[in-house]
């Protein structure tokens, strides 16, 4: 059952009861995205939290020059989300866009908020969503800032071990700020 994996991925961080994991549940959508299908687009307002089964998604943002700038990857066992727009209620400057056909549980930013008003389970979902995100957007500045583009790719690996087997290398390349050209050159 597709809410097993949610359920097992809550339970690290919190355990949880059967009366909370049914409220839990509840709340979720299970939902399938084909490959290159948007799950939200640059304008939208993001209105959903999305926990990725199976598959993968990509969060970028298009610079004035055309050029795709990737901002993460959500693969199994993981959320993705545009948290900016999801907290503010602003239209969002990113895509979120299924990079493999993709398996996602979908939960509503009011049911999400409801339930972090009521189930520690959740809010520790919530606090390790947000301390997650603030720890790989500060590893990735300072990383970036002081590496090569050898020891980019070698800390991707480390981060997201089989990455480079199924998202694309231009993807790739994006996400660590350097050409195609290069990162063919170093793998």
């Amino acid at each position: 059952m597709e809410m097993d994996q949610l359920l097992a991925y809550i339970d690290k961080l919190h355990p949880v009861k059967q009366e909370e994991m049914d409220d839990i549940t509840s709340n979720f959508e299970w939902r399938k995205v084909k490959k290159r299908e948007f799950v939200l687009q640059e304008g939208e307002v993001c209105r959903h939290n999305y926990f990725v089964l199976k598959g993968s998604l990509r969060l970028y943002k298009v610079d004035p020059n055309g050029e795709e700038l990737i901002r993460y990857f959500a693969l199994e066992n993981k959320f993705g989300t545009n948290l900016t727009s999801l907290i503010t209620g602003t239209p969002s400057i990113e895509y979120i866009q299924a990079v493999e056909t993709t398996e996602l549980l979908s939960i509503h930013k009011d049911a999400f908020l409801q339930l972090l008003e009521k189930s520690p389970a959740m809010n520790m979902v919530y606090r390790n969503m947000l301390e997650n995100a603030y720890i790989t957007a500060q590893k990735r500045i300072y990383n970036f800032q002081g590496l090569n583009a050898t020891d980019r790719l070698k800390w991707l690996i480390e981060e997201s071990p089989g990455i480079l087997t199924r998202i694309p290398s231009r993807m790739i390349a994006s996400y660590l700020g350097i050409t195609p050209f290069t990162l063919s050159r170093i793998k």
